[in-house]
């Protein structure tokens, strides 16, 4: 397969991208053991939407707060909260590459949504497919009658919002620009927060301060690699590449908490990556969807 230079450097700024998103991902569970969930997310999407402000008004202009479907677009801002509050909760208390894997549960759920609310077709080996994905990520779960893990659990709702979010950047990515949608949902994910930051505000080690300010730096540096390699290619090309993350983020894992996935886990996520990269080409109603960067 010929690929052209655009589409090459759109893969690179996919992979760096989301390799520095699972940073970005660990880093927020390093801060869990001395700030709570909304201050870290509060914090997080301030800083993003402040460092896109510039490069929104650049690109849209005045019109960057006169967004197409605004409706819409305040729900995918509120999804982008309450999927990272879901996922820093759960990983608080889950083995990082563990939580990623699970995350991946995302591609089959927004493969049912698309099926059911846009249309979409999916042949018969991309619903095995589906099966086999969902059966990984039971592998990394690994459910017991006589134990809850609460946090899986936590991870796995971030996965179903996040199908929701990338269902409503399908409908808005003809709509608006995509650094336009990203920046708008940090905005509207920054503002919902505030409401509730008040109440969990705890006051912040000064040798955290490094640790938010690379967080913040690094989170805006990932969505903004990760809208250009999206706006760039089609979405089909990239899927296979999205799964860089959780092999990434098994070496962050090791690295910053010296953790590392069991055997189980392993297939499981080796299932979760094959599967998910057969459901990708699956989709047989030849639409050309651009995808905007998960939370």
């Amino acid at each position: 397969m010929n690929i052209d230079r655009q589409t090459r450097l759109s893969i690179v700024n996919v992979v760096c991208g989301l390799c520095i998103a699972a940073l970005v991902g660990a880093l927020m569970k390093y801060l869990t053991d001395s700030m709570s969930v909304f201050q870290i997310t509060w914090l997080r999407f301030l800083g993003q939407t402040v460092l896109l402000l510039p490069i929104a008004l650049w690109v849209g202009g005045a019109d960057t707060f006169r967004p197409s479907r605004p409706t819409l677009q305040i729900v995918r801002g509120l999804t982008l909260s309450g999927a990272t509050l879901a996922f820093v909760t759960g990983a608080r208390t889950t083995d990082f590459a563990d939580a990623i894997a699970i995350l991946y549960a995302y591609p089959f759920l927004l493969t049912v949504i698309a099926v059911i609310f846009l249309g979409e077709r999916v042949r018969l080996g991309g619903w095995i497919s589906v099966a086999g994905g969902f059966i990984g990520v039971l592998l990394v779960i690994r459910p017991q009658f006589d134990h809850v893990d609460v946090g899986a659990l936590w991870i796995f709702l971030c996965a179903m919002i996040v199908s929701s979010q990338m269902a409503i950047n399908r409908k808005l990515g003809s709509l608006s620009h995509p650094m336009i949608t990203t920046f708008l949902g940090g905005l509207v994910a920054t503002l919902s927060l505030s409401i509730f930051v008040p109440f969990y505000w705890s006051v912040i080690p000064l040798e955290l301060f490094w640790v938010i300010v690379v967080m913040v730096l690094l989170g805006a540096v990932s969505q903004a690699l990760l809208v250009y390699g999206f706006s760039k290619a089609e979405a089909s090309t990239l899927a296979p590449f999205t799964y860089f993350e959780i092999i990434a983020a098994v070496i962050i894992g090791l690295m910053m908490f010296g953790t590392v996935p069991d055997w189980i886990s392993v297939g499981g996520i080796i299932l979760i990556i094959g599967c998910g990269m057969a459901v990708a080409r699956s989709i047989s109603d030849g639409k050309t969807v651009r995808q905007s960067a998960k939370f």
